[in-house]
């Protein structure tokens, strides 16, 4: 009776563990059914591929050797195109001498080469989007110095306002460059790089004014031309340790080329690329300049294309300004030498050949400095106040510099007072610059900021009509619209919807 007992008891167990594997199996079935992963989430989220942007890779890559290169060869390009603008205050001089112009054809050829600046600009800009930076500014390099080699040779002054314009459209291509150094440095270092980029500028302003004070005199104007291009020729060899954007070859859909970019920019820099794949989709409508007056950027555009204006305008008049008023002996000194003191008016006489002296040469050099000396103050409003309120607070002080100069002091006063205009126009155009390489996304940057000098160039052929043809008229009806302009610039700042302080630059609109 206990055996039978027994295997009763053995039978339930068997049947009841063998009832327990059914269930189980049941119940893994279902789960398999209603896709529940059997293993744990940890195992799961270790299987998964893990993807990264090019803006994770440039900022895990940070700020190294390959940007020092960067910086250096991009900003010997500001030397070059410096050397272009900056030409044309120096000869403007000799040029009236050898060909008998009057105000008007000395101020048309600095409007022919903004010409060409700004026809070129959308094009280079356009062309730029859709197939690359690095190939626009290296051809404008070669564009620009073969050019204004051929000025030198100019048998007349049509044929020298016509390669002065070819000129112009060089340099729309090498300003593409801020766009692809722009697109290389990390958020958090762009505000405290690119202004600094000021320094080139204004080494390549004081190298042409050098060469006017010490080859004009010697050999005359068009061996300072054939000097002055040297620093290109050079600059084309460097160039080639530059790569394309990586930006922009993401959003062109060449992931290998942008990994090759990455991988050599790390290397270079001691560090490595995040984990995983590079992933981000192509961008298939580059270059489209309808989104720039999309909803989106309507209001940006329309306010940075007056502010790239006000920009050219006030720049290039402050230079030529300085140089007319130096040139004619226009301004008003209270200790001013028998030199000085003789004023050169075009009613007085059709042609008149007043060339450069070495105290209007040391005027020109020390107002040069003025653009670099206030870099500290550019960055540190660019850090603490963001890039709209930097660009109302220095419209506003070029507005007042820009009347200060109108009135009577001593030449040292007026040094002073130039320098101090260079320096803040100079951080306008920073700041300006700085804005519209962030404001935009990449599909458009080229683009945006190819309309955008195009209009800085309308303001570039209105400032020498202004400076160097109603200087002569009246100096205070000449400086007034440049302090207008600024006053209403800075207003139309405070309407600017985006602030671009800290913000990573997109990819897409």
């Amino acid at each position: 009776m206990a055996l039978k007992r027994s295997s009763s008891m053995k039978t339930q167990l068997v049947n009841g563990i063998h009832l327990e594997e059914l269930e189980l199996e049941e119940e893994i079935n279902t789960s398999s059914s209603n896709n529940t992963p059997a293993e744990p989430a940890e195992a799961k989220a270790h299987t998964e591929p893990k993807y990264y942007t090019v803006e994770d890779a440039v900022e895990t890559i940070g700020f190294g050797r390959f940007h020092i290169l960067l910086f250096v060869i991009m900003g010997s390009a500001n030397i070059v195109e410096a050397m272009e603008i900056m030409l044309l205050a120096v000869v403007s001089p000799e040029i009236r001498c050898e060909w008998h112009l009057e105000d008007w054809q000395v101020a048309l050829v600095s409007t022919m080469v903004f010409l060409g600046f700004m026809v070129f600009g959308v094009l280079c800009g356009y062309v730029a989007d859709k197939y690359g930076r690095w190939k626009v500014v290296f051809g404008g390099f070669i564009w620009a110095s073969y050019f204004s080699l051929l000025t030198s040779f100019s048998p007349s002054y049509g044929w020298f306002i016509f390669l002065r314009c070819m000129v112009g459209c060089g340099v729309a291509a090498t300003s593409q460059g801020f766009i692809l150094k722009t697109e290389f440095i990390p958020a958090k270092h762009r505000a405290f790089l690119l202004p600094l980029a000021s320094v080139f500028w204004m080494l390549g302003s004081m190298l042409i004014i050098v060469l006017g004070m010490t080859v004009v005199p010697t050999m005359g104007w068009r061996w300072m031309i054939r000097f002055s291009i040297i620093p290109s020729i050079i600059l084309l060899g460097l160039f080639l340790f530059i790569p394309e954007s990586a930006r922009f070859q993401v959003s062109a859909g060449n992931i290998k080329g942008a990994m090759s970019t990455l991988n050599w920019i790390a290397r270079m820099n001691g560090v490595s690329l995040p984990e995983g794949e590079l992933r981000e989709p192509e961008v298939t409508e580059r270059g489209n300049a309808f989104t720039l007056i999309s909803p989106a950027y309507r209001r940006t555009s329309f306010l940075l294309w007056y502010s790239w204006f006000v920009a050219s305008f006030i720049y290039y008049g402050s230079v030529l300004s300085s140089s007319e008023l130096l040139e004619k002996n226009l301004l008003c000194f209270t200790d001013a030498d028998p030199e000085h003191q003789i004023k050169h008016k075009q009613e007085e006489a059709l042609c008149y050949c007043i060339p450069f002296n070495m105290a209007d040469y040391q005027t020109l050099l020390i107002s040069c400095l003025g653009e670099v000396a206030l870099i500290p103050l550019n960055i540190a409003l660019l850090n603490v106040f963001g890039r709209k309120p930097s660009m109302a607070i220095l419209l506003v002080l070029c507005a007042i510099f820009f009347m200060l100069v109108n009135i009577c002091t001593t030449m040292f006063g007026f040094t002073v007072l130039l320098f101090l205009l260079r320096s803040v126009v100079s951080m306008n155009f920073n700041v300006v610059y700085i804005y519209t390489a962030e404001v935009y996304p990449t599909s458009v940057r080229s683009i945006g900021m190819g309309f955008c000098t195009s209009f800085s160039r309308v303001g570039g052929m209105i400032a020498p009509f202004i400076a160097q043809v109603l200087m002569s008229r009246s100096v205070i009806l000449a400086l007034s619209p440049f302090a207008t302009a600024c006053v209403i610039g800075a207003i139309g700042v405070a309407f600017m919807p985006i602030e671009t302080k800290g913000r990573a630059l997109l990819q897409h609109g």
